[in-house]
């Protein structure tokens, strides 16, 4: 299994890089924070697990993304 890391930016979701929006576009799971815009969780594809604001708190995701 690999994991990446993608940053999100400032907020913006056109600030998000090529290469991360490309990851988002591949994932099988997407785990995110509050501050990830919508739009990018809407480009995860259809089928992605997405692990994130309604389901956990912000300390759970953290720990998630350690283990």
């Amino acid at each position: 299994m690999t994991v990446f890391l993608v940053g999100a930016g400032p907020g913006d979701p056109g600030l998000i890089t090529a290469r991360g929006l490309e990851l988002i576009r591949a994932c099988d799971v997407l785990v995110h924070d509050r501050l990830v815009a919508d739009e990018l969780v809407a480009e995860a594809p259809e089928d992605a697990i997405r692990i994130g604001r309604e389901q956990l708190e912000q300390e759970e995701i953290s720990r998630l993304l350690v283990l």
